[in-house]
C-alpha cells in the first residue's frame, strides 16, 4: 500500500498540474517565436523550444490535460457500454445473451490498433475519431468479464429470495447485480485508462489522433522525432510524462485490487 501511496501522490500532483496549467504555465503553449527555435534548457525555457521556437515545459503542462481528459471519457464511456451489455448477456442469457457474444467475439477477434486506425483513416483524424475507436476496441473485454460475474451472482442464494419477494428484474440489478461486481470493475477502469493513454498517444504520434498545434504529449513526440538527435530533451520530456502517469495509474489499480483481495472479493482470475 506504501507504493500506491506514493504513486496516488504523484498522480494528484500531475492532475493539479494540469488543471492549473493556465497559472503555473510560463508561456503560451502555441505560441511561436521563430527566433528561439531549438533553443537549449535555460532560466528562460526550463526545457527549451521545440522547432517553432514554443515552450517545451508549458506545452509539457498543458499537454496533460487533453491526455488525460480524453482518456477518462473514452474510458468511462467503454466501461458504461460494457457493463450494460455485461448485465443485459449475463442475467437475461438466452438469444440475446448469444447474439451479444457474437458481437464480443468479433470485436475481440480484431487486432485494436489495426481496427483504430481503420476506423480513424475512414472519419478522419480528431477528437470524435479517437473516442469512437477507443471505444469499439475496449468495450467487449469490459463486457465478458461483467458477463463472467452476473452468471455467478444470478445463481446466488440471495438473488433467488429477491425474485420470491417480488423483487423485479431492474430492482434485482441496481440492488443486488451492480454493488457486486463494482470492486474488480474499478480495477479494471484504472487499467483502462492507462491503456487509452498510451493508445492516444500512439495515434497522434503517428498523426491520425489529436492535431497540431494541440499541446498534447503524442504530438510532441511526434513533432520532435526530427530533432530527437540534436535536441533529446524534446522526446524524452513528453515521453516520460506519458510513462509516468500511465505506469501511476497501473499501480493504483494494482493496489485496489490487492486491497479487494485481502478482503475477500475472489475475482483475479478475470484480471
Amino acid at each position: 500500500m506504501t507504493m500506491c501511496k506514493i504513486t496516488s501522490g504523484i498522480l494528484i500532483i500531475i492532475l493539479l498540474v494540469s488543471l492549473l496549467a493556465p497559472f503555473i504555465a510560463p508561456y503560451n503553449p502555441i505560441e511561436i517565436d521563430m527566433k528561439n527555435r531549438l533553443s537549449k534548457p535555460s532560466f528562460k525555457h526550463l526545457l527549451g523550444t521545440d522547432s517553432l521556437g514554443r515552450d517545451v515545459f508549458s506545452r509539457l503542462i498543458y499537454g496533460g490535460r487533453t491526455s488525460i481528459l480524453l482518456s477518462v471519457i473514452a474510458s468511462v464511456i467503454t466501461m458504461l457500454l460494457g457493463l450494460v451489455l455485461g448485465i443485459i448477456a449475463g442475467y437475461f442469457g438466452g438469444k440475446l445473451d448469444n447474439f451479444i457474444q457474437i458481437l464480443v467475439n468479433i470485436f475481440q477477434a480484431l487486432p485494436s490498433i489495426s481496427f483504430m486506425i481503420a476506423l480513424i483513416g475512414i472519419m478522419g483524424p480528431g477528437i470524435k475519431s479517437i473516442l469512437i475507436s477507443v471505444v469499439l476496441t475496449s468495450w467487449a473485454n469490459f463486457s465478458r468479464i461483467v458477463r463472467g460475474e452476473v452468471l455467478k451472482i444470478r445463481e446466488e442464494n440471495y438473488i433467488e429470495g429477491a425474485k420470491a419477494l417480488g423483487c423485479n428484474n431492474l430492482h434485482i440489478v441496481i440492488h443486488h447485480v451492480i454493488p457486486n461486481i463494482i470492486g474488480p470493475f474499478i480495477v479494471l477502469f484504472t487499467t483502462r485508462i492507462g491503456k487509452v493513454i498510451l493508445s492516444i498517444a500512439g495515434l497522434s504520434f503517428l498523426g491520425l489522433g489529436l492535431q497540431p498545434p494541440t499541446p498534447d504529449w503524442g504530438v510532441m513526440i511526434s513533432d520532435a522525432k526530427t530533432y530527437y538527435l540534436s535536441n533529446p530533451v524534446l522526446i524524452i520530456a513528453p515521453g516520460m510524462c506519458i510513462m509516468i502517469l500511465s505506469l501511476s495509474i497501473n499501480l493504483i489499480g494494482d493496489g485496489i485490487r490487492d486491497y479487494l483481495d485481502t478482503s475477500g472479493n475472489a475475482y483475479k482470475q478475470f484480471l
